[in-house]
């Protein structure tokens, strides 16, 4: 009896060792591979633009007469010119600036300009101590400047209709204005003076200085590309007025000091066409 109660019982054991090892593994957890997350690309530079424009001067003109002074060797005298015009020409400019909404922008511009001057003066008195007594003087002049315009704009972009934008702005800044030497050739008028009869020329070394310069701007742009832009505008620019040439080494040896010649500052209506390149 003994002997059947053990192989009844090692049967069982045998029967129940497998149900345990299922129950086992039926509780083991189980593996959870998780995605990996998906990539997403950081924007660098999103918003940024370069620009480049070139402009035309439709119209550039000073603002009141061209001043000078003259010295007769103890005393000053204060003087315009009779005629002063400046000329026109092409201006270039770069720049880069941050595009905040699609209504509103803004850049830094550095542009590079160029006038020519031509002006006339007249006086009752002879040219020179040696002219002929009852004789006039005339006199032509001209010199040029190169300027620098250093210009922080914004602009509002009008909502963009089949590719073009239209935008207004404004900007504000210094401009560095460099004048050449001004060239002098005074003439002989009337009496004994034949015609035309020169008396003499002189040689006036130009001054620079930087001068509060403001803009306003409008225009459309035209999408040329996803970011490329085709910018056609018009340009008002206002730069203030400054010192314009020394006097020349004759007077300034007879004991004149300071700046002769000052223009007061001049405007210009430009005409420009640019791309903006978006650095996305």
């Amino acid at each position: 009896m003994c002997l059947i109660t053990r192989l009844l019982i090692s049967s069982v054991a045998l029967t129940l060792v497998p149900l345990g090892l299922a129950r086992a593994a039926d509780y083991d957890p189980p593996i959870v591979i998780e995605e990996a997350p998906d990539v997403v690309p950081i924007e660098i530079g999103s918003g940024w633009y370069l620009r480049g424009d070139i402009g035309y001067s439709l119209k550039t003109e000073p603002k009141d007469p061209f001043t000078y002074r003259t010295f007769d060797g103890v005393s000053y005298g204060a003087n315009s010119f009779d005629t002063g015009s400046l000329s026109k020409d092409f201006s270039f400019g770069v720049g880069f600036g941050y595009s905040f909404t699609d209504w509103l922008r803004a850049d830094v511009t550095l542009d590079r300009f160029s006038a020519s001057f031509s002006g006339t003066t007249s006086s009752g008195s002879p040219c020179t101590a040696g002219s002929p007594l009852g004789t006039t003087c005339r006199s032509d002049d001209s010199s040029e400047l190169t300027a620098y315009s250093v210009l922080l704009n914004g602009y509002v972009d009008l909502g963009t209709y089949v590719g073009f934008t239209p935008y207004v702005g404004a900007g504000v800044g210094y401009t560095y204005v460099n004048w050449d030497d001004l060239s002098n050739s005074a003439y002989c008028v009337g009496g004994a003076c034949p015609s035309p009869s020169l008396a003499g020329t002189s040689t006036h070394a130009g001054e620079s200085d930087w001068r509060f310069t403001y803009a306003l701007m409008a225009g459309v742009s035209y999408d040329f590309s996803n970011n490329m832009k085709v910018d056609l505008g018009y340009r008002y620019r206002n730069v203030d007025g400054g010192d314009m040439f020394a006097f020349d080494a004759a007077t300034a040896a007879a004991g004149a000091t300071g700046v002769q010649g000052s223009d007061a500052g001049f405007s210009s209506h430009e005409v420009r066409v640019g791309l903006r390149y978006e650095l996305w």
